[in-house]
């Protein structure tokens, strides 16, 4: 399943932290990561936030 959003709850976050702790990656692999990373991130967008959706739409309506 693909993400939507960025945010992910704590307890997810704990899960990931635990399951990658103690591998180790060289340092041209610890870089492909990093770029591959980057470039994923740049797809996902952030979670819409409710107050800043409502009054958008409330500046739309009044112009």
């Amino acid at each position: 399943m693909k993400r939507q959003f960025r945010d992910l709850s704590d307890d997810t976050k704990m899960r990931i932290s635990q399951k990658l702790r103690g591998r180790s990656h060289s340092e041209t692999h610890k870089q492909a990561i990093s770029d591959a990373m980057r470039q994923y991130w740049a797809t996902i967008p952030y979670r819409p936030n409710d107050n800043n959706e409502s009054n958008n739409q409330q500046n739309e309506t009044s112009m």
